[in-house]
């Protein structure tokens, strides 16, 4: 990593046209599967104007009448990098790619042709000192076809760039995905019970260990079923079929919930394609929903037309795909992407001398003594941080009563430079930033009230739902204090709530764990 981020540095525009990159993308699955090979058909010729039935189908074709499938979509892309000439790139050509922020801020950097994007994402938390908390991701986001994905640590950036189109508005996009490897700490909240068959499996109970063990391993074959919908071959039109998903590819049956062989046709395999978000579904394409997915094959057109539309009826069951596919397609790849930073950051966290020598002390008295109780060392701790905040609300007193100059310190004084605080943020805006850095419990933001502007909201993402509790100000001899159980617990500022709700619990459905923030690059 550090040989490459010395090959990288900032540039200060494109440059120029985009040039067209060769190569294409490297099949990283890391699974030779017979059933794939066997299973795997030309592709459909593009004069073909009748309905026709998936690539790869194992339908038993004889008297029966052909269901209509899926589209998958052609793109045809190029990138829209520039190659560069750098004097300290050896043996390959930079490449100048643009990477954008939720804000749609953006910047121009020089990189080497074998970087990947955990390599990308180091380099933006390195010249933003962000806190590198391994959750900082890279995004593809193709508008004209109203997708997106992310792309993996170890993929080859300018490979992923190599697909794109000079006419296109593609974009990389930099922020945080909490969601990423969550599936490996907490499995049975990403697979159900009812979606998921294991081999092996006994008295159909099962373990966290176990899931996972079935997916990373390929000799085992797990399997993810269930209904979803499904557009249909050049109409508008939806329809739903139950799905199987194996480690050959993605089939649906044409008989009801049927898993013959006779009765399953082959949608798409993953060695040549990738699975994408729809990110409006309902406006975009029509669907019943706005959970949808689909497959995208890397040798296909651009066209919305050739992309494999799906939808779930809710983002747990799209989840659970999503999360499937990409385990089958890339299986323990994946899981030496989530071990890798926490390996490093083992054998780099060593505290020294001087740390290990730090104690508590008290100053209270006439004489200063080490405190060696915990509990006492933590209690003083606190009283120093409520101190601190008394300090503040004094200092703002010069020219008002003690309980105005705590309303200004709450209103207009230190949240407002929290991360975690995004001010006149609409309630579909807090749902939208929460979804796109992971529905992961304890994800959170506070924000104003659009309908009350007194108040503020707390928007908190438990059980891949996002739920919205007002934070109601109330006054109080000791001033102006804030609560959003109906005044059984009172804070003096946003500060300390949020401070006490990481800790605790609480009448919310989980602790705080995880703030939803914004960075400028």
């Amino acid at each position: 990593m550090s040989n490459t981020l010395d090959r990288v540095h900032t540039c200060g525009s494109l440059g120029g046209k985009a040039e067209i990159f060769h190569g294409g993308r490297a099949d990283e699955s890391g699974y030779s599967s017979p059933a794939l090979t066997s299973l795997r058909a030309p592709l459909l010729d593009a004069q073909r104007t009748r309905t026709t039935l998936c690539v790869g189908s194992r339908s038993h074709r004889e008297g029966k009448e052909a269901v209509a499938a899926p589209e998958l979509a052609p793109p045809t892309f190029c990138p829209q990098v520039s190659q560069c000439s750098s004097s300290g790139t050896k043996g390959a050509a930079a490449q100048v790619i643009k990477v954008y922020n939720e804000d749609n801020s953006s910047r121009a950097v020089e990189v080497p042709s074998d970087i990947t994007a955990r390599d990308v994402c180091q380099l933006f938390v390195l010249k933003n000192q962000c806190v590198d908390d391994h959750n900082w991701t890279l995004f593809e986001h193709l508008p004209h076809l109203g997708i997106e994905r992310t792309i993996e640590d170890h993929e080859s950036v300018l490979e992923v760039l190599s697909g794109w189109g000079m006419d296109t508005d593609s974009r990389l996009y930099f922020r945080k995905n909490f969601a990423k490897y969550e599936f490996f700490r907490k499995p049975l909240d990403f697979f159900p019970d009812h979606m998921v068959s294991l081999s092996g499996e006994t008295n159909g109970t099962r373990d966290q260990s176990q899931l996972l063990q079935t997916f990373l391993n390929s000799s085992a074959c797990p399997e993810v079923h269930g209904h979803l919908h499904a557009k249909e071959q050049s109409r508008k039109s939806w329809r739903k079929f139950f799905f199987v998903l194996r480690r050959s590819g993605l089939y649906f049956s044409n008989k009801g919930t049927s898993k013959d062989p006779r009765h399953l046709q082959l949608i798409a395999s993953f060695t040549d394609g990738d699975v994408y978000s729809l990110l409006s579904a309902r406006k975009l394409h029509g669907a019943p929903t706005d959970y949808g997915l689909c497959v995208k094959q890397f040798s296909k057109s651009s066209s919305a037309r050739d992309l494999k539309l799906l939808c779930a009826d809710d983002e747990q069951t799209r989840t659970c795909w999503i999360t499937a596919m990409r385990l089958f397609k890339y299986g323990t790849q994946l899981y030496q992407n989530f071990i890798q930073p926490h390996q490093k950051q083992k054998s780099s966290l060593m505290r020294s001398i001087s740390e290990n020598s730090l104690v508590a002390m008290d100053f209270s008295g006439q004489k200063s003594r080490v405190i060696e109780n915990p509990s006492e060392a933590l209690s003083v701790a606190v009283e120093e941080g409520l101190s601190w905040r008394r300090k503040s609300c004094n200092r703002l007193s010069c020219h008002g009563s003690p309980s105005t100059s705590q309303s200004l310190l709450s209103t207009m004084g230190l949240h407002l430079t929290q991360p975690w605080f995004h001010g006149k943020l609409s309630r579909d805006e807090a749902q939208r930033l929460i979804t796109q850095q992971g529905l992961v419990d304890g994800v959170f933001l506070l924000r104003d009230s659009q309908t009350n502007p007194k108040t503020f909201v707390l928007s908190l993402c438990h059980a891949q739902k996002i739920k919205h509790f007002q934070i109601v100000p109330m006054d109080d001899e000791d001033g102006l204090l804030y609560s959003l159980d109906d005044g059984s617990t009172r804070f003096t500022d946003l500060i300390q709530l949020v401070d006490f709700y990481q800790l605790n619990r609480g009448v919310l459905p989980c602790k705080l764990k995880h703030h939803c923030g914004r960075i400028a690059l």
